[in-house]
């Protein structure tokens, strides 16, 4: 087994929890984005988040959230990283990561080479970076829509924070990405999925087994 940390986002259920969990996933995420079909209410994450056993980080995904919604959704339940999924700036990042003392993992959108230098700007006030499709312009989503971009941009890079890879990922293709950018984390959520916010549970299984099976680096 590798070192790989699999991220499992859009949980929705306890039988998601105890699947994410019985699969070796090292992180939980909770979608705080109503426009989003894995949308949780306050009350419905907390009882997720107390179900989740010990060592199964607890991440809350906010798109440009106000202080007001981050206030209540870190007093109501445990949480071990907030993931900031919208157009926060770097001095956004930086109030959210002071005020909550909490890490924060900051998700950037990447289509082309153009978009990399943003993946630097936010490393140094983010704990961590999602780099993630860019999603298109009419797009509802931020994220969770399934789509890939070109991992050749991101292959074998060096930034200042740890970095976990997301977009399009799926059981079939998630080795071949690992093997490709040397990525250390990977981040999941309609890739398994049999219906939009619907985790499935051999999905979930195949994906973790898959990503952290035998993933040599490609050597360049």
């Amino acid at each position: 087994m590798t070192d790989i940390r699999v991220k499992i986002c859009g949980l929705r259920t306890l039988s998601d929890i105890a699947c994410a969990a019985a699969a070796g996933a090292a992180y939980a995420g909770f979608v705080f984005f109503p426009k989003s079909p894995r949308h949780l209410t306050i009350p419905e994450a907390r009882a997720l988040a107390l179900a989740a056993p010990v060592g199964l980080a607890k991440v809350a995904l906010v798109v440009d959230a106000d202080d007001a919604t981050l206030d209540a959704i870190t007093e109501a339940m445990p949480l071990d990283m907030l993931q900031l999924h919208g157009h926060e700036t770097p001095d956004r990042v930086a109030q959210v990561r002071a005020r909550y003392g909490l890490p924060v993992m900051k998700a950037v959108g990447v289509a082309d080479e153009g978009d990399l230098a943003a993946v630097f700007d936010y490393s140094l006030v983010a704990d961590q970076i999602l780099v993630d499709a860019k999603p298109p312009k009419d797009a509802a989503l931020p994220g969770g829509n399934g789509l890939s971009f070109d991992w050749r941009l991101v292959a074998q890079r060096r930034w200042l924070r740890p970095w976990m890879l997301a977009g399009g990922l799926t059981p079939d293709n998630v080795a071949d990405a690992i093997r490709l950018t040397n990525a250390r984390q990977v981040d999941v959520s309609s890739g398994v999925e049999s219906a939009p916010g619907v985790k499935d549970a051999a999905k979930v299984s195949a994906f973790v087994s898959a990503a952290m099976g035998p993933a040599v680096p490609v050597l360049r």
